[in-house]
């Protein structure tokens, strides 16, 4: 089995009321439960596009540290899910599950293969 992160880009969402985005919440539910009745959710959530964004960047041995998202990052990502799935094709029906849920597309991405680091 491999792990797969499905995610949206913030910019996909279309713009919906507090109420529409409360309606899609509550119609993801049931798919969350399926996939954890499946044993293929790791975990799920969505940022808080509210919340303040950091930059930490390392410089001769120190960090610094900055407010806000790298000027020219153009995508965020606005929720996800990390899945375990026993190969692409597996992923890809779970991707296409939640798209249709939530009405907006989803990206795969496969993890790299954990690896032990060697001291």
């Amino acid at each position: 089995m491999a792990e797969y992160l499905i995610a949206f880009n913030d910019d996909w969402v279309p713009n919906l009321t507090l109420e529409e985005i409360e309606a899609r919440t509550r119609g993801l539910r049931p798919l969350v439960a399926e996939m954890r009745e499946a044993g293929v959710l790791i975990f799920t959530g969505g940022l808080d596009p509210d919340a303040p964004i950091f930059n930490v960047v390392p410089q001769d041995g120190k960090t610094v540290m900055t407010d806000g998202p790298f000027i020219e990052t153009k995508e965020h990502i606005g929720g996800f899910a990390v899945i375990n799935a026993d190969d692409a094709a597996q992923a890809q029906y779970w991707a296409e599950k939640i798209a249709l849920a939530c009405g907006w597309p989803q990206q795969v991405h496969r993890f790299q293969p954990h690896r032990e680091v060697s001291e």
